[in-house]
């Protein structure tokens, strides 16, 4: 997906508080700055995406708080 599809599709995920589009385009968002070797940047949206996951209880939590870990960006958690 390109950038600014990207950014508006998350503008709108947030406007529907569509909290699974949201983890799935954070997601997205970060996997795309791992691609461009841009770790700060996949981490941010990797957060985004593990904070909305937990807020709904999604199983994607588990898996995005392993990636923000194994980075250093996080502790890893039991979840």
């Amino acid at each position: 997906m390109e950038r600014a599809d990207l950014d508006r599709a998350l503008l709108q995920a947030h406007e529907n508080n569509d909290s699974a589009e949201l983890v799935r385009l954070y997601t997205l968002a970060g996997d795309q700055a791992e691609a461009a070797a841009s770790i700060d940047a996949a981490c941010f949206y990797l957060t985004h995406a593990f904070v909305f996951a937990l807020e709904a209880g999604m199983p994607e939590a588990k898996v995005l708080n392993r990636r923000l870990a194994e980075r250093g960006r996080a502790h890893p958690l039991e979840l």
